[in-house]
């Protein structure tokens, strides 16, 4: 569809379905209708389902489909004190049995079962890298200039760990959906396309101005050719935005917050620190808002600071 018409009307389109999108993905646990999903959209019911399919190739009901079952697969792997009955109840299934049926069918293995071989595979990866996490081991201590509970780690790309609330968020933001892992050259252009928008509107910089980029979906379980990722600029809560820009609101949550200095090819070892090492020991798991990256500072010479922020509740 969007190579019939001119660019910064795709764009609104585009902006519009991300708008369904953030609208169905906050409220996963919902039943919805098509004359809701429109709604959202800005778009007539007659026209709206085929739009949707035309801009993300997945109809409405497919992508919320796919959404919930997935959701559920990454809590299932992440959350093992939550029953598969309410882990199902929290992704919008009400009779387990659907749940069961539909997971199976899309993953090819029971959610019982799935979340038995995801324990083992990490049990498995645990034994196998004893002797590089003992050197790794996080401890505890209070602090009493910020009245917050830290870590200190001897994991060497980790500068801090500490857990704190942080405030609601409004944010602008340009997605891209598909691969991104390792590719410099896709955030650089999509950082430059957001900011070339927020700076004539005066809306880079200031007081509690963050970057930030939230990953929708858990790369362990989505296809990478659907991966959702958002690269943001916190913006007052009354900011208009157009084209291809959309807008969305992060709730206050509390957060673990781990900072590390890293190089391009290293995210990646940095998560999986946060969530192979530092929250199976926490007394935390994540609780169910996004996950995102902080940029508190520019690179340097190649290196760059991250925050890694990980919503949480008590284990």
């Amino acid at each position: 569809m969007s190579e019939n018409i001119p660019v910064n009307l795709a764009d609104e389109y585009k902006s519009r379905i991300n708008k369904v999108i953030d609208y169905i993905e906050i409220r996963t646990g919902n039943q919805f209708t098509l004359d809701e999903l429109a709604f959202a959209s800005n778009f007539s019911k007659f026209h709206f389902h085929r739009i949707f399919h035309a801009i993300t190739g997945e109809t409405p009901f497919q992508f919320i489909m796919r959404v919930r079952l997935e959701k559920a697969a990454s809590l299932l792997r992440v959350n093992p004190k939550d029953s598969v009955t309410l882990i199902a109840e929290k992704c919008g299934f009400k009779d387990i049995s659907v749940f069961s049926r539909n997971f199976r069918s899309y993953f090819g293995i029971s959610p019982k079962r799935y979340r038995k071989k995801n324990q083992e595979d990490s049990n498995n990866s645990q034994l196998n890298g004893n002797h590089r996490q003992e050197k790794e081991e996080p401890v505890m201590y209070f602090c009493s200039v910020t009245n917050t509970i830290k870590w200190k780690t001897t994991m060497e790309l980790n500068k801090s760990v500490e857990v704190k609330d942080l405030p609601k968020m409004s944010v602008a933001y340009i997605r891209h959906i598909g691969p991104y892992k390792g590719d410099e050259k896709l955030f650089e252009k999509l950082w430059n396309r957001l900011f070339r928008w927020a700076g004539p509107r005066g809306l880079i910089g200031g007081s509690g101005f963050r970057s930030l980029i939230i990953y929708h979906d858990d790369p362990n379980v989505t296809d990478q050719a659907k991966l959702r990722t958002s690269v943001c600029i916190t913006v007052p809560p009354d900011t208009k935005v157009d084209g291809e820009v959309g807008k969305m609101e992060l709730d206050a949550a509390k957060y673990m917050i781990a900072r590390f200095v890293v190089r391009a090819d290293q995210f990646q070892d940095a998560w999986d620190w946060v969530y192979g090492k530092w929250l199976p020991e926490s007394g935390y798991q994540p609780d169910d808002k996004p996950c995102f990256e902080m940029y508190p500072e520019e690179p340097k010479d190649g290196n760059i600071t991250v925050d890694i922020c990980v919503p949480v509740k008590p284990l």
